[in-house]
C-alpha cells in the first residue's frame, strides 16, 4: 500500500512539475513591451511605447528606422496570424493543416496571384519610397523570427519559422481583394436557376438595381449544374482560418452640419470574426510623418488611418470584377479552346503542393485568355465543360503597395484622389475627412461595361468573341462625391446612383443600412462624436418593421403562441437589443419564409448556397411582398399551386412550433440573449480540448443582420444564430479634438494567448464602448510602457 501511495505521489509530482514547467513556458513566450533591445537598419534610437491597450507608439528619427521598429512589434504580436495569411494565395496553408486544407490550396495556387505578385514586384522601382519603406517593414518582422520567441501555435503544429518576403505582403493584398469578390458565389448560382426554371424566377432578386432605391449619390442554353462552383468557393472562403471582407459602414459629416464646425469621420469595415481579430493598430511619428494606422498582418501601410490633417476609411464597393467563361473545346484537339479569333492553346503551368504527412500533390493549371479554368481547381465540379475565372486583378497592372502607400502619405484631397486611382481591385468606397473640411467618398477599381444585351450576372460565353469585349471605363467615371452640397457622405455597400446613365453591375446589399444612415444624416445639423458613437452602435431595423406589416394581414394563426408572436411582431420597433422578443420571432420566420418559398426549386445545397449570397438579401424585401412570384407554388405538390398566404402562414407556424421546442412555450422566454452569441475562433481553437485557451467568447450580443450594428450569421433553424462577422473596427475621428478620437477592437491588439492584450478589448466592444486613439505625446507617456531598439552595428 505504501508503494502504491508513493508511485502515486511521485506521478502527481511528475504532472505537477510538468504543468509548471509549461506555464512557465507560456509566460515565456509573451510579448515584449518593455526593457531595450537592439535592431540592424535603423541608424537612431526608436522608443516605443505601449499604451495601456497594447498599441505601439513609435518614435524614431526616420521614417524607415520607424518601419523597421513596426515590422518588429507586429511580428511579436500577431506573427502567427501572418504566417497564416501569407500561405493561403500560394496554397501553402496544407504544409501545417495537411489534407484539411488541400482544397483551399489547389483552388488559390491555381487562381494566379502568387503568379501576379511576382510580376507586379519585378516591375517595382527598387529606388523608391514606398519600396524601401515597405522592404524596411519586411527587415523588422526577419529579425523578430531571427531573435524573437516562438508562438505557442508554431509548436503544436510543428512549424518552423521562416523568412518574410515583399511577395508575401503581394500575397496577402491579393486574398484580401479576392475575399471582397461575391460574383464566384453568386453567377453560378443565377445561371443554373435561369436555365433550369427560365428568367421569370430572376425577377424577384434585383438583379438590375431596381431594389436599391436608396443610392449613393454621384456629385459631378443546357442546363448544367454550376452551382458547384459557389458552393465550393463559398466553402472554402468559409473554413479558411483568416476570414473574408463582407461589408461596411462609413460616413462623415460636413462642417456644416457638426457642432463644433469641423469634419467628423466614422468607420465600420464588416469582415468574418476571428481570433487574432483583423486589425493591428500602430502610430507612428517621425519628424516629418506622422499616421495612426490600422495594418492587416504582414502589411506595411495601413487600409485604414488618420492623423492630425486627415483620416480614410474604406467599405466595400461590391461592384462586379470577376466573370465567369464557359470555354468551348476543340474538337479535334483537346488542348485549344474556341475564341472570337478561332481556336487557341491553353496555357499551361504546374504547381507543387506539399501535404503534411500525406504525399505532395501535383496541381495542373489550364489557362485560356479569360484566366484560370477552375473544373481543376474546385474537386466538386462536375461539369465537363471548362469554366474561365476573368478577375482584373490578376489581368491588370498590379499597383496595390503603391496605392495603399499613397493613401497614408496624402497631402491633401488631390494626393488621396490620386492614390485611389491606382486600385484597380478591389472595388472599395474609400472615404476621406480632413482638418480643412474636406469630405470625400471614391469608388476605387478599373471599372468596365460590356456589350449591349451581356448580362454579368450569368455565366459568359467564352467562345462566341462578345461576351468578353470590354469597354474600360476612365478613373473619372468611377462614382465619386468631394464636398457635396448636402455635406455629408456614406456607403454601406449599396448601390451607386447611375452615372452617364450607366447603372453599374455588383452585388449589392439592401438598402436597410444605407437608408437608416441616410436618415440619420440628412436631418440633423448639430453632430457631436457623442452622437456619433451612439448611431455606429444603432441596433435598429427601419425594413424589418415594414416587411412584419406587410407579411401580417395574410397570416391565419390559431395557437395561443402563434397569435402571442403576432401580437410580439405588431408593437416591434425595429430594435434588436438582448432581451427583445420581436427578433428572435423574426429571424427565424425569415428563414423557414425562405426556406418554404426557394428550397424546393434548388434543392437542399443548392438552398444553402442562396442563403450565402448578397442577392438574397436583395429578394426578400422583393419577392415576399410579390403575391404573384411564380417562388410561392411548391413543385413537390403537384395538384396545387401555393399562394403567398400560405406560404408565410405556414412558415409562421413553423417559427413558433421550432421556438416552442428550442426555448419552451413561455413566449416571454423567447428573448434575442438566448439566440444570438459571438465566439471568435482561433484556427486551434476549433479543437475541443483547446477552445477556451484560444477562442474569446462565446458572448450573448445585441445587433443582427443588416443594422448599422451588422453582426452578421447565416438564417438557420438553429437554437443559436452564431455570429461570423461584424465591425471589425469602429473608428471615430472628430478633427475637431482629434486628439480625443475614439476606436474600438472586437477583442484585443495582440495575437498571443499569454498577452493582457488578447481579448482585453472584448467587453467593450460587446457593449458599444469605446477607447481613446492616442496622439498627444506627453499623455502616451503617461500611460504606457518603454520598450527602446538601439542601433545593432
Amino acid at each position: 500500500m505504501k508503494k502504491v501511495k508513493k508511485i502515486i505521489l511521485i506521478l502527481l509530482l511528475i504532472i505537477s512539475l510538468s504543468a509548471i514547467g509549461f506555464y512557465a513556458y507560456l509566460l515565456s513566450t509573451k510579448p515584449q513591451y518593455e526593457g531595450q533591445l537592439q535592431l540592424k537598419g535603423i541608424k537612431k534610437e526608436t522608443t516605443v511605447y505601449f499604451d495601456d491597450f497594447g498599441v505601439p507608439h513609435i518614435y524614431a528619427n526616420s521614417e524607415k528606422d520607424a518601419m523597421v521598429a513596426l515590422g518588429y512589434v507586429h511580428a511579436q504580436d500577431r506573427l502567427w496570424q501572418m504566417e497564416l495569411i501569407k500561405r493561403i494565395a500560394p496554397g501553402r496553408l496544407s504544409e501545417l493543416f495537411g489534407t484539411k486544407a488541400l482544397k483551399n490550396d489547389l483552388f488559390f495556387a491555381g487562381i494566379g496571384i502568387n503568379e501576379n505578385s511576382e510580376k507586379a514586384i519585378a516591375l517595382l522601382d527598387k529606388n523608391s519610397e514606398t519600396y524601401q519603406l515597405a522592404m524596411a517593414y519586411v527587415d523588422g518582422i526577419n529579425q523578430y523570427i531571427e531573435n524573437g520567441k516562438t508562438p505557442i501555435e508554431f509548436q503544436l503544429v510543428g512549424l518552423q519559422k521562416e523568412k518574410f518576403t515583399i511577395k508575401d505582403v503581394y500575397n496577402i493584398f491579393g486574398y484580401m481583394s479576392f475575399s471582397f469578390a461575391m460574383a464566384q458565389k453568386t453567377d453560378p448560382l443565377l445561371t443554373d436557376i435561369r436555365d433550369k426554371f427560365g428568367v421569370a424566377y430572376l425577377k424577384d432578386m434585383g438583379l438590375d438595381g431596381i431594389a436599391s432605391t436608396t443610392q449613393l449619390k454621384s456629385y459631378k442554353s443546357k442546363t448544367n449544374d454550376y452551382t458547384e462552383i459557389s458552393k465550393s468557393i463559398s466553402s472554402l472562403l468559409d473554413k479558411s482560418p483568416i476570414p473574408p471582407f463582407i461589408g461596411s459602414n462609413s460616413w462623415i459629416i460636413g462642417a456644416p452640419k457638426t457642432k463644433n464646425g469641423k469634419v467628423i469621420f466614422a468607420n465600420d469595415p464588416h469582415i468574418g470574426f476571428s481570433q487574432p481579430c483583423t486589425w493591428y493598430e500602430a502610430h507612428i511619428s517621425c519628424p516629418n510623418y506622422e499616421i495612426y494606422g490600422y495594418y492587416l498582418a504582414g502589411t506595411p501601410f495601413p487600409l485604414l488611418g488618420h492623423n492630425h490633417n486627415y483620416a480614410y476609411g474604406l467599405t466595400m464597393f461590391e461592384n462586379d470584377d470577376l466573370d465567369l467563361f464557359q470555354e468551348e473545346i476543340n474538337p479535334n484537339n483537346p488542348n485549344q479552346y474556341k475564341t472570337g479569333d478561332g481556336f487557341k492553346n491553353f496555357i499551361q503551368r504546374v504547381k507543387i503542393i506539399k501535404v503534411k504527412d500525406s504525399t505532395t500533390v501535383t496541381l495542373k493549371v489550364k489557362e485560356s485568355i479569360h484566366g484560370p479554368i477552375v473544373n481543376g481547381l474546385l474537386t466538386t465540379i462536375s461539369s465537363k465543360k471548362p469554366i474561365a475565372m476573368s478577375w482584373i486583378y490578376t489581368q491588370q497592372k498590379n499597383q496595390i503597395l503603391k496605392a495603399v502607400h499613397s493613401l497614408s502619405h496624402s497631402k491633401n484631397v488631390t494626393d488621396f484622389y490620386n492614390g485611389v486611382s491606382l486600385i484597380v481591385a478591389p472595388g472599395l468606397n474609400v472615404m476621406y475627412g480632413d482638418s480643412k473640411n474636406n469630405i470625400a467618398w471614391i469608388a476605387s477599381g478599373k471599372l468596365y461595361k460590356q456589350e449591349k444585351g451581356v448580362n454579368s450576372n450569368f455565366i459568359l460565353n467564352g467562345a462566341n468573341g462578345i461576351d468578353d469585349k470590354k469597354e474600360f471605363l476612365s478613373f473619372d467615371k468611377n462614382p465619386s462625391a468631394i464636398n457635396p452640397p448636402w455635406n455629408y457622405v456614406y456607403s454601406s455597400n449599396n448601390q451607386p446612383e447611375a452615372l452617364d446613365g450607366y447603372l453599374y453591375p455588383g452585388y449589392y446589399l439592401p438598402i436597410d443600412r444605407a437608408k437608416r444612415i441616410e436618415g440619420f444624416l440628412a436631418l440633423k445639423n448639430n453632430w457631436t462624436k457623442k452622437d456619433v458613437e451612439v448611431m455606429v452602435n444603432d441596433n435598429t431595423s427601419s425594413n424589418a418593421p415594414e416587411l412584419i406589416s406587410n407579411w401580417l394581414p395574410t397570416i391565419t394563426v390559431s395557437s395561443e403562441n402563434e397569435k402571442k408572436a403576432i401580437s410580439i411582431l405588431k408593437s416591434w420597433k425595429g430594435t434588436n437589443n438582448l432581451r427583445d422578443i420581436a427578433p428572435t420571432i423574426f429571424n427565424k420566420w425569415v428563414y423557414f419564409y425562405l426556406k418554404d418559398t426557394f428550397e424546393d426549386e434548388l434543392g437542399k445545397d443548392n438552398f444553402n448556397a442562396f442563403l450565402g449570397t448578397h442577392v438574397m438579401k436583395q429578394t426578400i424585401a422583393i419577392q415576399s411582398q410579390n403575391p404573384n412570384s411564380v417562388w410561392w407554388d411548391n413543385l413537390s405538390t403537384k395538384n396545387h399551386k401555393e399562394t403567398r398566404t400560405e406560404i408565410l402562414t405556414k412558415s409562421l407556424k413553423e417559427t413558433v412550433a421550432s421556438l416552442e421546442k428550442q426555448l419552451g412555450n413561455n413566449c416571454d422566454d423567447w428573448t434575442w440573449n438566448k439566440a444570438h452569441t459571438l465566439e471568435h475562433q482561433h484556427p486551434i481553437g476549433k479543437i475541443k480540448a483547446l477552445r477556451s485557451f484560444f477562442n474569446v467568447g462565446p458572448f450573448e450580443v445585441s445587433g443582427t443582420n443588416e443594422v448599422i450594428n451588422n453582426l452578421m450569421f447565416f438564417y438557420s433553424d438553429n437554437v443559436i444564430n452564431e455570429v461570423k462577422g461584424g465591425p471589425s473596427t469602429r473608428r471615430i475621428i472628430d478633427f475637431s479634438d482629434v486628439e480625443n478620437s475614439v476606436s474600438i477592437l472586437p477583442t484585443g491588439q495582440s495575437g498571443n494567448p499569454m498577452s493582457k492584450h488578447y481579448s482585453d478589448q472584448a467587453e467593450m466592444y460587446n457593449k458599444g464602448a469605446f477607447r481613446k486613439m492616442k496622439l498627444n505625446k506627453a499623455e502616451i507617456i503617461k500611460t504606457s510602457t518603454r520598450l527602446v531598439f538601439k542601433p545593432k552595428n
